[in-house]
């Protein structure tokens, strides 16, 4: 790895290796700078891609460890005498079966952060339950709140439990713990649930259902129900959206579209919505994507095309802001967000479990003799 950069630089964490959330929190916080181990089974279960093709296992070493040994749970304990946070993402009373739980962590380190992720949360009536992000947000609300009027939720990714809701409110909450340790000198466990991240990320519509103003799944002018706040299609079949919320945007958008003078009925009044939008889809496919981008891109109508994957990376504003990074000759988002004096380093690629446990070990203070012990002996794998 290269040397460390960015705001958390000189912190260290141990990631007990897991899936999506925890490698998500660990992944925020290592972009950032802060030296992160993670702690892989001997024996990982297989992946569906070679392990480059992991974008979220990047910036950090790896030591695999039959944490049911003796010696390698001794290891561990000594790893986290010097960690600053610990990231673990298993179900509740895991982490304490195999003698690693806060109680026993905190025991050694008393400074320690010590970071839960789990999808119900700790307690609970369904805190041992198994569990994926589609059911996190179906409980929190979120769900049921996103897709069309009249029609099934619509499944956004999971991009709102386990990414949104689970590890970037886990790396906020460790953040947050952090700053708190430094002042008291004291650690403390943080309790990630993704229900409760979804739930919080959803706020801002409770205060809708509260005053009586939230119509419901497709209705609301940010949930589709809008012709001014719409994905539109193109002659040649791909996509445009629309974001023309205020009056002066939306004057903008039927100017640029020729609608101004055809005679509209008020976006003011919600019956005359479909009409609207029946106009607005009969002038979009009018046109190329292209060349709408051509019209509107600069344009005050609060436009962007709907780009795919493949076409990000190739967009003139990403690629002027570094949006996006080549590592190993494969395009991945750069680690956001920016900081003005301290940086982040260009990531560098994730690695296979245990494959650099020496120069990882090392980084963590231990000899290059007692490394070839461990080695020899088979604690390390």
């Amino acid at each position: 790895m290269s040397t460390a950069a960015g705001p958390l630089q000189g912190l260290k964490v141990i990631e007990m290796a897991g899936l999506a959330p925890g490698p998500f929190a660990a992944m925020m916080l290592a972009d950032m700078g802060a030296q992160v181990l993670r702690i892989d089974r001997p024996d990982p279960a297989p992946r569906a891609m070679p392990q480059r093709f992991y974008f979220i296992d990047r910036n950090r070493r790896s030591v695999a460890l039959d944490l049911k040994s003796p010696p390698a749970l001794a290891l561990v304990k000594r790893l986290v005498g010097q960690a600053d946070a610990l990231i673990e993402g298993f179900r509740p009373g895991v982490m304490e079966r195999l003698g690693l739980g806060p109680d026993a962590c905190l025991g050694i380190n008393p400074k320690l952060v010590y970071g839960r992720m789990t999808g119900w949360g700790q307690d609970g009536p369904m805190a041992a339950m198994p569990g994926h992000d589609i059911n996190y947000i179906a409980l929190a609300g979120a769900l049921d709140a996103i897709g069309e009027e009249g029609r099934p939720p619509v499944v956004p990714l999971n991009l709102v439990g386990d990414f949104g809701g689970g590890g970037m409110f886990l790396a906020f909450g460790i953040a947050c713990g952090l700053i708190e340790a430094s002042r008291s000198g004291k650690g403390q466990v943080v309790d990630a649930a993704m229900v409760d991240g979804a739930a919080s990320l959803m706020n801002y519509f409770f205060g809708y259902q509260a005053g009586g103003e939230w119509e419901g799944r497709g209705r609301s002018v940010t949930g589709g129900g809008s012709p001014f706040y719409a994905v539109y299609e193109t002659r040649d079949g791909r996509y445009v959206s629309i974001g023309s919320a205020e009056p002066k945007f939306y004057e903008e958008l039927l100017r640029l579209t020729g609608l101004a003078d055809a005679g509209l009925p008020s976006r003011d009044d919600r019956a005359n919505w479909p009409q609207i939008r029946e106009r607005l889809q009969a002038v979009f496919r009018s046109r190329t994507r292209d060349e709408w981008c051509a019209l509107m891109e600069h344009s005050q109508a609060c436009f962007a095309p709907v780009l795919s994957l493949a076409e990000v990376a190739e967009h003139p504003h990403n690629k002027a802001r570094g949006t996006f990074v080549e590592v190993d000759g494969m395009v991945q988002p750069a680690p956001a967000p920016r900081f003005s004096r301290t940086p982040a380093a260009r990531p560098e690629a994730g690695v296979e479990p245990g494959v650099d446990a020496q120069a990882a070990l090392a980084g963590w203070g231990l000899g290059a003799e007692e490394i070839a012990a461990l080695m020899r002996d088979g604690v390390v794998v």
